[in-house]
């Protein structure tokens, strides 16, 4: 622990399926086991729902009821969730005093509220890490209807959300610029960016997937992620058509760790409408262990979502694989076209096609893209650097001293707890 810093205990609040294979629960997990091993007492209070598969190395876990292993948990809003939050509010503020929480640390939207009435009971001070916006993502995951109550409820929620919390990261400088314009204090908030492990990509194994799908020589376009309707899943079916008009052979590999059979149908039949299904293999679910292989299989990769004021996962996924991105100026993130992406106009899915061609067709500026990009991620989103600077986020609330080491707090220290 860097010198300065005192030893906290943190409520983790994650309100979704935990641990699971995608953007949020990934990062939570990723993000309490580091300070965890920087020495800080962390505790995830979550739902009874998770992939049995995946490890949580050290923060503990409190659950609303008994684990349930579930592969392919529901992704975004659904009514049962009302019933579980309620119970997540009452754990979070039993963990809260049986475990001396010094600070509660919640996540998306679910757990920003859960976390501030957590915060008006217990008196304890909410860091609140922003990830998104409702109203970009609300409409597309079709929970709500007509969709103009779903985008009503969404600007209520963007307005309301951020009055309460004592500090929010917002993970992108976008986001971070949305609040700011929306009357949050720029002294409030501060853009704390995704992150990334390292380790996790040092040892695919391609080979076990290759002979399984009809590869051969033929160059692979892949995506990886969830299929709702805000990733923009119909933009790059309409660009990977504009990509084989000049690559007849490539094939687009859709990698989802959830199977979304509504969304899957809607997005096979415009294959079926563009001509190209044949051209287009469909995976999910996956294993988390299997993401480094898939990635390994690519030639490029795309991020097909234009308007993304948060940070996508899924381009830190890439770059960490040493593969080239194509992507729309929205996502494009913490990147430089033509120095570690290849950017193009937001909406323009004939630019995002032609561009998949002029990385397919071009090794060196493929090799030149994938190298970069490793090499960016590698510098500036590795989680042991950016929990550094959560850590200073928790000296301020919580007033620890700046200039000399304060005693460690006397936490509890125990087992992961399956309440």
């Amino acid at each position: 622990m860097k010198k300065g810093s005192r030893r906290y205990a943190v409520a983790m609040v994650a309100a979704c399926p935990f641990p699971a294979n995608h953007g949020s629960a990934a990062s939570i997990r990723e993000m309490s086991d580091t300070l965890s091993e920087m020495g800080h007492d962390v505790h995830i209070v979550t739902y009874p729902i998770g992939q049995e598969e995946i490890r949580v190395r050290q923060a503990k876990v409190h659950r609303t009821g008994p684990f349930r292993s579930e592969t392919n948990a529901k992704v975004g809003p659904s009514a049962d969730k009302f019933a579980l939050d309620f119970k997540l509010l009452k754990l979070l503020c039993r963990v809260i005093r049986e475990h001396q929480i010094d600070i509660i640390h919640a996540h998306n939207y679910e757990g920003a509220l859960v976390g501030i009435v957590a915060k008006w009971i217990t008196r304890r001070p909410l860091l609140y890490n922003a990830v998104n916006l409702m109203s970009d993502e609300l409409a597309g995951y079709r929970f709500i209807r007509p969709d103009f109550l779903a985008h009503g409820l969404a600007r209520a929620l963007d307005w309301f959300i951020p009055i309460f919390p004592d500090y929010i990261t917002a993970v992108s400088p976008e986001l971070r610029d949305w609040f700011v314009e929306h009357g949050v204090s720029p002294n409030k908030v501060e853009m704390i960016p995704a992150g990334i492990e390292p380790e996790m990509f040092d040892h695919p194994e391609p080979e076990k997937f290759r002979s399984q799908y009809p590869i051969n020589q033929r160059p692979v376009v892949m995506y990886t992620g969830v299929l709702n309707a805000f990733q923009r899943i119909d933009y790059l079916l309409r660009a990977f058509a504009v990509t084989l008009e000049t690559q007849p052979d490539a094939l687009l590999f859709m990698v989802s760790p959830l199977v979304s059979a509504g969304d899957e149908r809607e997005h096979k039949q415009l294959a079926q409408e563009l001509g190209i299904a044949d051209s287009v293999i469909w995976i999910a679910p996956h294993a988390l262990a299997d993401l480094p292989s898939y990635l390994a299989l690519a030639d490029v990769t795309v991020v097909p979502r234009p308007e993304c004021p948060g940070h996508p996962v899924k381009l830190l996924n890439y770059m960490l694989a040493g593969k080239p991105v194509v992507c729309f100026s929205g996502s494009a993130k913490g990147v430089s076209h033509l120095h570690d992406a290849f950017i193009v106009p937001n909406h323009d899915y004939e630019a995002l096609g032609r561009g998949i061609s002029t990385v397919l067709k071009d090794p060196a500026l493929a090799a030149r893209l994938g190298t970069n990009g490793r090499g960016t991620v590698l510098s500036d989103f590795d989680w042991r650097t950016i929990c550094r600077k959560i850590e200073g986020i928790y000296d301020r609330l919580l007033g620890a001293p700046l200039n000399s080491a304060a005693a460690p707090k006397e936490t509890a220290v125990s087992a992961a707890v399956e309440s």
